[in-house]
């Protein structure tokens, strides 16, 4: 095998796993969604606080975020790259979500996304996952109404 066609074949097999990832959220799979998250994944999220860290915590919060939207949950990626070496691979992306929370309030919005994964015993697995959006420099407020 040479070094271009091992790349593109991790570069698949990542790009397979956030597939596996699009779909356990649009499920409302939190169980699917945490699957090749590693045991020490440390994220930086959205919303407080400012990390969460271990499996445990990255569970709770997907459950929870999950089960905050009635009815279906629309999400998707853009702008995906993806760079691979032979244990260590890092991406970028664009992501969506739009849905009905259960109290009622209709979110669309688009944020930043940077996912770390480490191959581990063999296995892609996500070791960190960094998620932001920009603000605006006067206001001090999160900019959520940005569109891709």
């Amino acid at each position: 095998m040479t070094a271009q066609s091992s790349k593109a074949t991790e570069e698949s097999q990542i790009r397979k796993l956030i597939d596996d990832q699009v779909k356990a959220i649009r499920d409302k799979d939190s169980k699917a969604l945490m699957s090749d998250f590693a045991p020490d994944v440390l994220l930086f999220d959205l919303i407080n606080p400012l990390q969460y860290s271990g499996s445990d915590a990255a569970r709770s919060r997907a459950e929870e975020w999950l089960s905050s939207f009635q009815g279906p949950i629309g999400y998707e990626i853009r702008d995906l790259s993806i760079t691979a070496g032979a244990d260590v691979a890092f991406c970028h992306s664009l992501n969506g979500v739009s849905g009905m929370k259960t109290a009622g309030e209709k979110i669309e919005m688009w944020w930043r996304a940077t996912v770390c994964f480490q191959k581990i015993d063999g296995r892609w697995m996500v070791r960190h996952e960094h998620s932001s959006v920009p603000f605006d420099m006067e206001s001090g407020k999160a900019s959520l109404d940005l569109k891709q």
